[in-house]
């Protein structure tokens, strides 16, 4: 996950801060001036200065005791998406240490103030690498009060510098008004983020699926992971209201904590077994805390033990933090956010996960084969004129995280607010050997939501074979750049499909080039021979043609047998036919059950066939046990399959 990091717009730390202490002169950014383009790109506010943290307080430090969840403050602008995501940050050392480089070395020293020069320089992960982003100290006052994020002690400032860094990546201050959460925790870890919508997903009323949901967030926050939470809020007059329970509407909150909590006292707790899910959360106001059961004042808290409480962490402060049960959390918070971090390493005794990542973009073109932004689905005749990617499932059955990011517009006063696509993805099941776009539709297995955020994400259960993944933006015509990463349990293969047809080389005279393009589906088989003492078989279909073979899964104890495979044959000799061939799995050599030879002719007006099985070489007229019924396309245009 920590690759290696680039110079935002080639600043690099280290040798402006070594001709800063050579000049003896404070850094000052000429990417991101003191002044107002830095803070907006559209409102004003008058009167603010901008001032080094020795001009604030006498004595600043990056952190005063330690860092945590308990440093942060919202500011002025609506940034409690970044407040609260830097709340989760700061509860994970692993993952702040790599937002803040070497903090030893940044924080203020007083016994070597030559080596302070007013820089500092942060990490984020953005559109699939980590930037080093370099910023001087110059912050936003009015009335010698910070203005944006700030710390509870008044000369704590690694949240306020940290605030800066992202502003400058972004555009400016005031493109952090309203910004998503999700966006934050990715830009912070490199991980993955997945949105849960707690209200569609009917978890107050059904026990089990919120049971399975606990254990998902419970498994993120253990593995490492960063978690944010919100109630929606449907008009402008309901933002930031607050309810009767105490919680805020349209305000992000940051989970700091999940655990199953043990009831009862002493030995008793022990035995009884008794186990409550439960939730901490933060809300970046650092004040207004849930006040229903399991607050801090509740008397709920008389049936955990002190030790338990203790190691909860328990305090009666209104310091913004609260724990809820699980299930009043469901009830009333309408959105979740996971960040995962996707664990790829091998020396890891958690589940490690295959990543394939690939950069690509929808483009524009007149040509209809060189299109590359042919919006959704819904746009039928040019839905295919998008990037095509395929990947293999290697599997009977694997799970798959696959992740969409469109490229982040900065927003600036010059090019105003940078808006996000929408943007999402389909997965259909292909050929076993497909390796040409695909011209017409084929089974739609999964799809993702649309939705102009930054990024989507899916996790879906795919059976064994190959399937080829369509990004697209939900209109077509709309041009721009996306990252797509793929999760995997074993290695998938995944490659864009740029090619529309088989390329023409200089063999192509001497040896040939494809005439007919041919699809075979095999659909199913009945009435096969009985192979073993138990009355079953375990067959599988090999389809051959012109020194090319497909071979489909092996599908255990059965005569009747659904394949559902698919297999595309380029044919330079049309006049050759396709032979189907269904084989016995045995642990010491397979047995051969049967075959049919097709001719694929472009004319034949049948695709459906259902065939008696025959023998092979001269015995072929003898009818063996059992028939296989195929669905056949071909065509003398190969880009029509």
């Amino acid at each position: 996950m920590f690759s290696s990091v680039k110079p935002y717009e080639n600043q690099r730390y280290a040798s402006l801060k070594k001709e800063c202490q050579r000049r003896k002169q404070l850094f000052e950014d000429p990417l991101f001036p003191a002044n107002d383009d830095s803070l907006f790109y559209k409102s004003r506010i008058q009167g603010i200065q901008w001032k080094r943290p020795k001009e604030i307080c006498s004595d600043p430090h990056l952190f005063v005791d330690g860092i945590s969840s308990h440093d942060l403050h919202q500011g002025q602008v609506g940034n409690c998406w970044f407040v609260a995501a830097c709340s989760s940050l700061a509860s994970r050392e692993s993952l702040w240490q790599k937002v803040i480089p070497d903090w030893k070395e940044q924080e203020w020293n007083p016994e070597k103030p030559e080596s302070y020069v007013g820089i500092f320089h942060f990490q984020f992960w953005r559109f699939g690498e980590w930037l080093d982003v370099v910023i001087d100290d110059r912050l936003p006052t009015l009335h010698n009060q910070l203005i944006y994020c700030h710390s509870n002690s008044t000369n704590e400032f690694w949240c306020a510098l940290v605030e800066k860094a992202y502003a400058k990546l972004s555009g400016c201050y005031e493109a952090l008004d309203g910004g998503n959460t999700a966006d934050a925790l990715v830009d912070f870890t490199g991980g993955v983020s997945e949105p849960i919508d707690l209200t569609e997903g009917d978890y107050i009323t059904d026990e089990a699926k919120r049971n399975l949901l606990f254990e998902r967030v419970l498994k993120v926050h253990n593995r490492g992971g960063l978690i944010s939470c919100s109630i929606k809020a449907v008009s402008a007059a309901d933002m930031e209201a607050r309810l009767a329970c105490g919680l805020v509407k349209g305000h992000a909150y940051a989970v700091t904590d999940v655990r199953k909590v043990r009831l009862g006292h002493g030995l008793l707790s022990f035995f009884k077994s008794e186990k409550l899910d439960m939730i901490r959360m933060r809300n970046p106001w650092g004040e207004r805390e849930w006040n229903g059961p399991w607050s801090d004042t509740s008397e709920e808290w008389q049936k955990v033990s002190k030790s338990e409480r203790e190691k909860m962490g328990m305090t009666v402060e209104d310091d913004g933090e609260f724990w809820m049960t699980f299930e009043d959390f469901c009830k009333y918070f309408t959105d979740i956010i996971k960040c995962r971090l996707i664990n790829t390493s091998y020396l890891s005794i958690h589940k490690t996960w295959e990543e394939a990542v690939l950069h690509g973009a929808w483009t524009r073109n007149d040509d209809p084969l060189k299109n590359r932004c042919g919006g959704c689905i819904n746009h039928k005749d040019t839905f295919l004129q998008n990037p095509q990617y395929v990947f293999d499932v290697k599997k009977a059955e694997d799970e798959v995280l696959i992740s969409i990011q469109q490229k982040p517009k900065r927003t600036s006063r010059k090019e105003g607010k940078g808006e996000n696509l929408a943007i999402g993805f389909d997965i259909h099941k292909v050929e076993l050997n497909r390796n040409y776009r695909m011209h017409t539709l084929q089974q739609k297995v999964a799809s993702s939501i649309y939705i102009n955020s930054r990024s989507v994400f899916l996790r879906t259960d795919l059976k064994e074979g190959r399937y080829v993944i369509i990004p697209t933006t939900f209109d077509p015509g709309h041009i721009g750049e996306f990252l797509l990463r793929i999760f995997t349990d074993v290695p998938s293969d995944c490659r864009e499909l740029t090619l529309d047809e088989p390329p023409h080389t200089c063999w192509s005279g001497m040896c040939g080039y494809p005439q007919v393009v041919s699809q075979i589906h095999i659909l199913t088989a009945a009435g096969l021979k009985n192979q073993d003492s138990q009355g079953g078989a375990d067959p599988y279909v090999i389809i051959k043609c012109e020194g090319q073979k497909v071979r489909s899964s092996v599908k255990k104890n059965t005569v009747s047998p659904e394949f559902d495979m698919k297999g595309l044959f380029y044919r330079k000799k049309p006049g050759q036919p396709i032979i189907v061939q269904i084989w016995n799995h045995n642990l010491i050599s397979d047995e051969f059950m049967g075959q049919v030879a097709l001719t694929g002719d472009p004319s034949d007006r049948q695709s459906v066939h259902t065939l008696h099985l025959q023998d092979k070489g001269n015995r072929r007229s003898n009818d063996l046990s059992g028939t296989i019924t195929v669905r056949l396309l071909s065509s003398g245009i190969l880009t029509n399959i």
